[in-house]
């Protein structure tokens, strides 16, 4: 029953971030755990990443993206810190680029894997993004 309910959810996930944004069509959100945050608070981290990747990776498709772990949170704090924020989470994604390399800064016809996602905010406000790469 608790596979059936999150199945669902995801494809809801999936079909609510494939009508905002258009280049993530058929974006995989991988399965997580967290002891730190709820599956809202996640999920709403993911549309951030996924609006950011929309409007700044253009020719490029988005093809799974998740949550790093409750571990990583440790390994990022400062990142909060740096930002005026009290939390910080961070996704991981894998993307496909097309002939044109996205914006030039990235390696034509290639799969970026691994491409992490920082994402801050004030105790209970909306996720915002501060930084991403490798």
């Amino acid at each position: 029953m608790k596979k059936s309910i999150f199945l669902l959810l995801c494809a809801i996930m999936i079909l609510n971030l494939t009508a905002c944004c258009g280049n993530i069509n058929n974006v995989k959100i991988l399965e997580w755990e967290s002891q730190v945050y709820s599956k809202e608070e996640i999920e709403s981290a993911i549309k951030v990443a996924a609006e950011y990747f929309k409007k700044g990776f253009s020719g490029c498709t988005l093809t799974s993206i998740t949550y790093a772990g409750d571990e990583k949170i440790s390994d990022y704090s400062d990142w909060a810190v740096r930002n005026d924020a009290d939390e910080v989470i961070v996704l991981i994604s894998s993307f496909d680029v097309g002939r044109k390399g996205g914006d030039g800064s990235l390696n034509p016809n290639s799969t970026y894997d691994g491409w992490m996602w920082i994402l801050a905010r004030t105790k209970g406000g909306k996720w915002r993004h501060v930084d991403h790469g490798y």
